[in-house]
């Protein structure tokens, strides 16, 4: 289809409470020093498995990242079509081993020196539509006495008695969420997949401090007993608050090559992607937390020429209100940064800019001002995918 547009770029202002939305190995809020000074940063792939789940639900399909392939077609065999267990983990098994992707056998929990018959691990990460597990139970059925008279898969050289072909054909399936988001899977030909998408870790647009916050679990038994004072079990967590700059960019060519001729899928999946970036949120220590924001803004841009990060606007730390507060400061600087940034590159590159927030006016330069975001997402995919790429 003729396309004039070649970018779609979403920048995000969300302020976040109380929280720790993404942690490191120590359990320990993420960083980042720009600016020379110290702030909060949620990595990409954080944000990105949260914006998925999102977009999954919105668009009706999954897909399944795991090395546990052969273990989720042997639950799916004897939970749902009356497998006997045995013959289900043999055809688990041996469809993972079907595929020139390596693999090694699970060890025992209880002794680490003994491996598991028939528990395959792939050595590779397969990503894959959810549909496929079925088309791979499928063709264990269609093999099933050819399974009944296999041996175990008991050691990494060991043959699976499914045709490989058949079993790579299936992991190189792909749905609208591989077509987004890609896949990297090199040990298999043709199933890589160029993502569409960029998402660059979101950081505050201000200094933050990491604060530590002791907590303590009271005894109930203890405490309604009377026997014992004090708490039951006592500790430490990080957590920070701050006003986030976010930002990804869908690249609409690339989306239309993994979709085909399709457009109404095209404009499902960026729809689908742009309202999942904007709503998605990490959900580690929600529980504690609630930290449920929305963004404070959403700038979406069409562009011919190529992707335009804001995140320099915040090179120089924002400071707080008169009145405190870092959002509204925020907002106005990235309004100002897009503005000069366009004057550079001069306007020729944008079909269209448009803004939705809590704001009523005073952010030209992120153009035209939509109530919603749903009214902002629609007019700017109206604008990428016209035939002429204009509004």
């Amino acid at each position: 289809m003729p396309m004039a547009a070649r970018f779609i770029d979403i920048h995000v202002i969300q302020s976040v409470p109380f929280a720790n939305l993404n942690r490191d190995d120590t359990n320990s809020v993420k960083t980042v020093q720009y600016g020379n000074v110290l702030r909060t940063r949620v990595s990409s792939q954080s944000w990105k498995r949260a914006i998925r789940g999102v977009f999954e639900e919105r668009v009706g399909h999954a897909a399944l990242r795991t090395r546990r392939i052969g273990e989720r077609v042997t639950r799916l065999l004897t939970e749902t079509r009356g497998w006997p267990q045995d013959l289900a983990e043999r055809a688990g098994a041996h469809t993972a081993a079907a595929s020139s992707i390596k693999f090694e056998l699970a060890k025992d929990p209880k002794d680490q020196k003994q491996i598991v018959a028939n528990k395959v691990l792939t050595n590779a990460m397969v990503y894959v539509p959810e549909t496929a597990v079925t088309e791979l139970a499928d063709l264990a059925e269609e093999f099933r006495e050819v399974l009944q008279g296999a041996k175990d898969i008991k050691k990494p050289a060991d043959k699976s008695v499914l045709p490989a072909d058949r079993v790579e054909a299936v992991l190189r399936s792909r749905n609208g969420v591989i077509n987004l988001f890609g896949r990297m899977l090199a040990e298999v030909d043709n199933a890589g997949v160029d993502g569409a998408v960029q998402v660059a870790h979101a950081l505050t647009t201000h200094e933050t401090d990491v604060e530590l916050d002791y907590f303590s679990a009271v005894d109930d038994i203890s405490a309604l007993w009377g026997d014992q004072s004090g708490s039951g079990h006592m500790g430490h967590a990080e957590f920070s608050a701050g006003t986030f700059y976010r930002y990804a960019t869908v690249d609409l060519r690339d989306l239309a090559r993994n979709v085909g001729d399709h457009p109404d899928e095209l404009r499902e999946l960026t729809t689908a992607f742009l309202s999942a970036f904007i709503l998605s949120l990490p959900q580690a220590k929600k529980n504690s937390t609630a930290p449920h924001t929305i963004p404070d803004l959403a700038h979406v841009s069409v562009r011919t020429d190529r992707p335009l990060s804001y995140a320099a606007a915040f090179e120089k730390s924002v400071t707080a209100a008169g009145q405190g507060g870092h959002a509204a400061p925020s907002r106005a600087t990235l309004s100002q940064y897009a503005e000069a940034a366009n004057r550079l590159l001069g306007t020729g590159g944008i079909l269209s800019a448009g803004w939705a927030g809590v704001d009523d006016k005073g952010l030209d330069g992120l153009g035209t001002r939509h109530t919603s975001f749903d009214t902002l997402i629609d007019t700017a995919l109206t604008s990428a995918l016209s035939s002429g790429g204009t509004a």
